[in-house]
């Protein structure tokens, strides 16, 4: 964060909003703080919406990248922020420059791995995803990455923020901006979604006798 913050100049002008941010701040509070150039506001802000960011990449692009991306994304929001004119719009405003940094990463990438490829070997989906091979989880790990990057992305979003980034519903509500029934939607369709998929690759090939 230290590194982050050293590209995001204080302004000169008029004083910031408030003058000593906390952890207790709203978001509103800090937003306008940073937009007014108050590096304690960011550096908050940052703190608070990282494991979403990370979540929306992580459900986009390798392991490895995904925590590069992070401080791409906010090195992004930096300079803009202090374009948003809503501050309670922060929160989809982030999400949206954290899915544009994934779409960006393949658009640079070269297509060697595509993470969608269902005719790659086992192997080669394992360093799509960069997921070593020594830990002894990682089979069930890349099983799992493998079904919920295969849902539909309101689903693949808001499963990587509860079940890798830990975040609760009422979390990911709060950070995203989707209301509670939103986030209760996508957890209950994207967990069915998601058992039906594991539970057919778990399932030995049948014959054709019943």
């Amino acid at each position: 964060m230290a590194t982050l913050l050293e590209h995001y100049p204080a302004r000169s002008g008029p004083a910031v909003v408030n003058a000593c941010p906390g952890p207790g701040d709203t978001d509103d509070i800090l937003v306008r703080g940073a937009q007014h150039g108050d590096r304690a506001a960011f550096g908050i802000l940052y703190d608070r919406y990282a494991r979403m960011v990370h979540g929306i990449l992580l459900s986009r692009v390798p392991v490895s990248v995904a925590e590069d991306l992070v401080q791409e994304v906010f090195l992004q929001a930096l300079p803009r922020v202090a374009s948003l004119r809503d501050a309670s719009h922060f929160p989809g405003w982030l999400a949206a420059i954290a899915r544009n940094a994934a779409n960006d990463y393949y658009r640079r990438a070269k297509p060697a791995l595509e993470l969608h490829d269902d005719s790659g070997d086992p192997e080669t989906r394992r360093r799509a995803l960069d997921i070593p091979r020594s830990s002894q989880c990682n089979a069930e790990s890349l099983a799992v990455l493998e079904a919920i990057r295969s849902l539909p992305d309101a689903y693949r979003e808001t499963l990587v923020l509860r079940l890798v980034e830990g975040m609760t519903g009422p979390q990911i509500a709060a950070r995203t901006g989707l209301t509670h029934g939103s986030v209760r939607v996508n957890l209950h369709r994207g967990m069915q979604q998601l058992r039906e998929i594991l539970s057919r690759k778990a399932s030995p090939a049948t014959g054709g006798d019943l």
